[in-house]
């Protein structure tokens, strides 16, 4: 995972900027994800859901991925990384970004060179998250970001909803190999995990629990660059990138 800070190009910032520390700014920042309303705007968290259509096919110009397949598992990659980030900050700060679906905007950004879809939080903030509700809170980052978009780019694009899952567990599986090997943060992970793995945090999301299957019982760490995917993401079908090291197809 990349660690270095990603040029976003020119952001317009919000006067009420969010109460950020260094650390937690970098950490978005080399998820693609910035604080401030983007210099090119494409849509919005509300906009995708509702015109998926549109939506997918600006994320298919800025990407240059002309199949519609291709460009929704691109943008839920995306999006998986701000979900995956979310329930970072959820087990290391106990906060989470709180904000409208019209806050969180996606606009075209130079990364490495690129012109990529980047993640904007032009509104809302972090607050802080209650212990005994921290089931809920997963379940509703999990409907939010990942089911409800899946469903709506299901319309448009023939992808199955397992690919836009296994685009945040990729994500989730780093996080959860750093934050397990780390003792000030280890206990933490563990519960955020055994939450994502209960059966019942998966009711009315899928049928079963996703990520106790991604898993097959083995502890992140002993996944990493294996073939843990089942389903392939298309990275390696999107102009300028790579396959990615958990591709069932990789040779």
């Amino acid at each position: 995972m990349a660690d270095a800070f990603r040029n976003p190009g020119p952001v317009r910032y919000t006067s009420g900027m969010m109460n950020l520390t260094y650390e937690m700014t970098r950490q978005l920042n080399s998820y693609s994800i910035y604080i401030g309303e983007p210099a090119h705007p494409l849509f919005t968290l509300k906009t995708l859901k509702s015109d998926p259509e549109s939506a997918l096919r600006l994320v298919r110009a800025v990407s240059g991925a002309d199949n519609p397949a291709v460009a929704a598992s691109y943008f839920t990659r995306r999006i998986g990384m701000f979900t995956a980030m979310q329930l970072y900050a959820l087990t290391v700060y106990e906060e989470v970004w709180n904000g409208p679906d019209d806050a969180l905007q996606f606009g075209a950004a130079e990364e490495y060179g690129k012109l990529s879809v980047s993640t904007f939080l032009s509104g809302g903030d972090y607050v802080m998250a209650d212990e005994a509700d921290r089931t809920e809170i997963v379940r509703d980052l999990l409907r939010n970001y990942v089911k409800e978009v899946s469903d709506a780019l299901r319309q448009v694009s023939a992808v199955p909803s397992l690919t836009h899952w296994e685009n945040l567990f990729g994500f989730l599986l780093y996080h959860l190999h750093v934050l397990l090997s780390d003792p000030g943060t280890a206990e933490e992970a563990e519960s955020v995990m055994e939450i994502l793995k209960d059966a019942r945090t998966w009711e009315g999301l899928a049928k079963e629990p996703l990520f106790a299957k991604y898993l097959r019982g083995s502890h992140p760490s002993l996944l990493l660059n294996t073939t843990v995917r089942t389903t392939c993401c298309h990275s390696k079908d999107v102009p300028g990138l790579m396959q990615c090291g958990y591709c069932p197809l990789k040779r």
